[in-house]
Formats: C-alpha cells, sequence, structure tokens
C-alpha cells in the first residue's frame, strides 16, 4: 500500500531536511559565482550533487546509499579529481609564462603593451566590486574631464547616468555607485599585478590606471593578427609566431614574447627527464638518495626497534613498563617540534651535539654529514613505532615452537632466526611497506631539518638532502618559477614507482607467508 504524501513527509527526519537544506543554500551561493565565470562544469556538478543528496536523503528506500554517497562524493572531490588532474598536468607546459588561455594571454600581451601617448586624455578613476571581497572581478569607473562617469571592464566602456553615481564635487572622482562597491586606497593598492595589467578596451586603444586615482588612454604597440597567429611590435616591425605555446620571433633571432599560454606537450616531461642533461642530472641524484633515505630509515628503525622489543621481551627484564614508558617518549612529542629541536641540535657553532662532543662538524652543512643527520633524526623520530609493533608481535610468537626448537638442541641465536624472526616479518612486512612509502615521501622531515641542503655549486632546485617530494616541491612553487607540467610529471613517477615497489613487497610477504605455512 503506497503510503500518503503526507505520511512520506512526516516520515522524513529533521536533520535529513536541514542537511539537504544546507547542500541546497551552499548550491544557491555558489551557482551565480560560477555562472559569472563562466564555469559551466562546476554549475553542472553542483546542480547534480545537491540533485542526487535530496534524492537519496528525501526518499525512504535509499538507505544503504545515503552511507555510501557522501564517501563516494568526498572521495571523487579529494583523490580521484587531484590524481586525474595532476596526470592531464603532467601532459602540458602549464607553469610560470604558461597559466593563461592562448585568448588571455594576447589579450594579457596586448594590454601590458599599452603606453600613454603624449597629451592622452586622463580620467579621474575608482575601482569597484560588487561586493567587498576584492578577489573577484573589478572595474573602473572612469570621470573624463567633462564629469561624464562611465564604467569600464574587460568588455569595453559603459556610460553612467550621473543619478545612479555621487561624485567628489572637486575632483569628479566617483565616490558612491549604485550596486557597487567602491574600494579604498587600500584595497586598490592591495590589487598589485592584477590592477597594473587590467585595461579597458576602446576604439582606440586602451586605458588603463595610473597610481591609485587616474587613468589614461593609450595605445597598444603589440598587434595581434588571429589569422595569421601573429604578434607584430609596432615599434621594431618585429613579428612573432604562435608556436609551442608562446610567441617566437619569426626572424630567428629566439626572441619570445614573455607571456605564453597552456598548450599539451605529450611525453615532453617525461622524456626530459631522461633526455635534458639539466634536469636528468639533478633528477637522478634526487631518486638514488630518496630510495636510499628510504631503505635506510626502513631498516635502522625497524632493528633498532626490534632490538629494544627484544631486549624489554626478556623475562629477566626489571622495570619494563618504565623503561618502555621512556622509549615512546619521542612518539608522544610532535614530530614537526622534535625535527625543529634537532635542527637547533646540529647548529655548527651554538648546537648541542657539537658541546657535547667537543667537535665542530657542520653538521648540515655538509652533503654526507646532512644525510647522516637527516637519517639519525628519522630513526628517534621513528623506532618508537617499530618498537610497538615488534613487541606486540613478540608476543604472537608460539611458545611451543620456541620450547620444541630448545629442546632439538637450537641455540638462542638459531631460535630467535629460524623461529621468532620469520613469524615477526611477515606480520610486520606490510608496515614495512607502508613506513617505506611513508619515508619515500616525509616531506615534512626535509622541510623542516635541512630544506633540502646543502646544495651543490651551480644547482638551487636539488638540494643533496631533497628526495623526490621536496624536489618535486621546488619545482612547483620554488622561486626559480614554478614548472607545475614538470612537477606533476614527476609526481606521476613517485606514484608509479612507490605503487611498483609496494605491489613487490606485497608479493613478497604472500611468498613468506606461503613458505612458512607448508
Amino acid at each position: 500500500m503506497t503510503a500518503a504524501p503526507y505520511e512520506r513527509a512526516a516520515r522524513l527526519s529533521w536533520p535529513r531536511v536541514v542537511f539537504v537544506g544546507l547542500v541546497a543554500a551552499f548550491a544557491v551561493l555558489t551557482i551565480p559565482t560560477l555562472v559569472d565565470k563562466h564555469s559551466w562544469t562546476g554549475v553542472a556538478i553542483s546542480v547534480a550533487v545537491t540533485a542526487i543528496l535530496a534524492y537519496v536523503y528525501l526518499t525512504p528506500k535509499r538507505i544503504a546509499a545515503r552511507f555510501l554517497v557522501p564517501g563516494t562524493i568526498l572521495l571523487l572531490a579529494f583523490q580521484v579529481y587531484p590524481v586525474a588532474y595532476t596526470i592531464t598536468t603532467a601532459f602540458t607546459n602549464y607553469g610560470d609564462g604558461h597559466r593563461l588561455s592562448q585568448s588571455q594571454a594576447v589579450a594579457q600581451i596586448e594590454a601590458d603593451s599599452v603606453l600613454e601617448q603624449p597629451g592622452a586624455q586622463r580620467y579621474e578613476l575608482s575601482v569597484a566590486t560588487k561586493t567587498t571581497d576584492t578577489s573577484g572581478a573589478f572595474v573602473f569607473f572612469l570621470t573624463d574631464p567633462n564629469g561624464k562617469v562611465e564604467r569600464g571592464d574587460a568588455s569595453g566602456l559603459t556610460p553612467v547616468p550621473d543619478s545612479q553615481v555621487t561624485k567628489d564635487q572637486f575632483t569628479g572622482k566617483v565616490t558612491t555607485a549604485a550596486g557597487w562597491h567602491i574600494l579604498t586606497g587600500i584595497q586598490v593598492n592591495g590589487l598589485g599585478q592584477r590592477l597594473s595589467t587590467f585595461a579597458v578596451p576602446t576604439s582606440g586603444g586602451f586605458i588603463k590606471s595610473v597610481g591609485l586615482s587616474e587613468a589614461y588612454i593609450g595605445q597598444f604597440t603589440m598587434k595581434y593578427d588571429a589569422a595569421a597567429h601573429t604578434m607584430t611590435d609596432t615599434r621594431t616591425s618585429t613579428v612573432y609566431k604562435a608556436s609551442g605555446g608562446e610567441f617566437k620571433a619569426a626572424d630567428g633571432s629566439g626572441k619570445t614574447l614573455p607571456i605564453g599560454w597552456k598548450v599539451g606537450v605529450g611525453f615532453k616531461n617525461f622524456t626530459s627527464v631522461l633526455t635534458d642533461a639539466a634536469i636528468r642530472g639533478p633528477f637522478l641524484r634526487v631518486l638514488i638518495w630518496t630510495i636510499a633515505f628510504a631503505v635506510l630509515s626502513v631498516l635502522t628503525t625497524f632493528a633498532l626497534g626490534l632490538l629494544l622489543a627484544v631486549v624489554m621481551d626478556h623475562p629477566r627484564m626489571r622495570g619494563r613498563k618504565l623503561y618502555s614508558s621512556l622509549l615512546l617518549l619521542p612518539y608522544a612529542m610532535p614530530a614537526f617540534i622534535t625535527t625543529l629541536v634537532w635542527s637547533s641540535m646540529y647548529n655548527k657553532d651554538f648546537g648541542l651535539l657539537n658541546k657535547l662532543f667537543g667537535t665542530h662538524i657542520d653538521w648540515l652543512g655538509s652533503p654526507w654529514a646532512a644525510r647522516g643527520s637527516v637519517l639519525l633524526t628519522n630513526l628517534w623520530l621513528g623506532f618508537p613505532y617499530m618498537f610497538l609493533v615488534c613487541a606486540g608481535l613478540l608476543q604472537a610468537v608460539p611458545q611451543e615452537l620456541k620450547e620444541v626448537a630448545r629442546v632439538d638442541g637450537a641455540s638462542a641465536v638459531r631460535v630467535f632466526r629460524s623461529v621468532t624472526m620469520p613469524t615477526v616479518l611477515i606480520g610486520a612486512m606490510p608496515l614495512l611497506i607502508a613506513s617505506f612509502g611513508y619515508n619515500f615521501n616525509n616531506f615534512n622531515l626535509i622541510r623542516l631539518l635541512t630544506d633540502g641542503g646543502p646544495y651543490p655549486s651551480g644547482s638551487s632546485t636539488a638540494g643533496d638532502t631533497d628526495i623526490l617530494i621536496s624536489y618535486t616541491y621546488r619545482l612547483a612553487f620554488g622561486g626559480q618559477g614554478a614548472q607545475y607540467g614538470l612537477a606533476s610529471a614527476i609526481s606521476f613517477l613517485i606514484f608509479v614507482l612507490v605503487g611498483l615497489i609496494t605491489y613487490g613487497g606485497f608479493r613478497q610477504t604472500r611468498q613468506l607467508e606461503e613458505v612458512y605455512a607448508r
């Protein structure tokens, strides 16, 4: 029997209604912004997500989906989309100088080439936005010498009736405008680069700001030919042809314009890792150290953790709880604080280590000392975890097997090697693989302890203690210019490497289990 509409409505719990209402409200607030930015994909996703959530939570039959849909949406948003976007970026030249589309780059080049002509008209300038938030689009309110007000944006000028604005009685500058928020001088100054590159197209050129309260009308010196895909410098008559996401001089001089655009480059970013000497050398050096660092970190922390667990497991050990508690102290401290403390201890002039041993070692200043310092700090941070794991695994070793081995005359070392160690390894192998993957991407330790340094002479992108993830971070966000495409390609290679090593590790674990199960 089908329930009446009022009965179905009565079954709806108010938390679900409130949740769907909040989602719908969020969509209503964000969709106008997405439409304003012509982000139709974002609009479609916002509408689809809202519709799916409303259907799932406002109908009585989709009980299982109520638990699956939120997790699925978050998985798509925070896992699948970033991975897919990174892979897509790896096949482009996206980075500094290639952030825009071709049409945006052309408009930017033309706008940047605008020069004020002698005797050109000037305007009183007010900068305005739709809201008090200055992160979005802004417009110019321009008052010419005759008092006429026009609003300028990227599409051109629009006359503004005097009834919609209030002007300063002395300068004529617009102080209020209906439906707009006039920015203060501090806010206009905060626009920075966006203001200096903003230009309003007119029939005879562009209007650009000069200072915070004036604008001029000027002529552009770079002219784009859409049919020939060329940009011509009218001052020197130099012609630049569009090629590979940038304008290159057609005269063979090798000159390029500083603003390019984002294009697909195929496997260029991947092949350059192997073929470009400037990239191949630092990449291979960092890759070797990354593998060595991850392997040594796992081995040293596991060895020390296992040794301490065996000692604590000895039946004659007294004060076991006290010692175990002390051994876990490094694990209880926040890792970033511990790392910073160790960084100060490595100080050449005032560090604890040099004072304690009476030495004058530059722990973080020479390549091998810095690498040793990184490993030592990571050992301090990681051995408590391995101690906990090994202490638990030792409890799981069958005592009967040990007794049988001893009765057969096996020594303590033989019992440990043939009975205890295999059992511990089978249980610890998945954690060792996970630890390897974690240390392969242990960005925080490198960033806080050495920041990748010291740096070899002539190289500012790859330090001696850089691992792949910190090297990639510097490529993407370093001061040498962002190379998002190349950084994404290396990130993808890291993903593949860690995946292959993890797969091999799990296969090895399965083989161990099969061997010792016989």
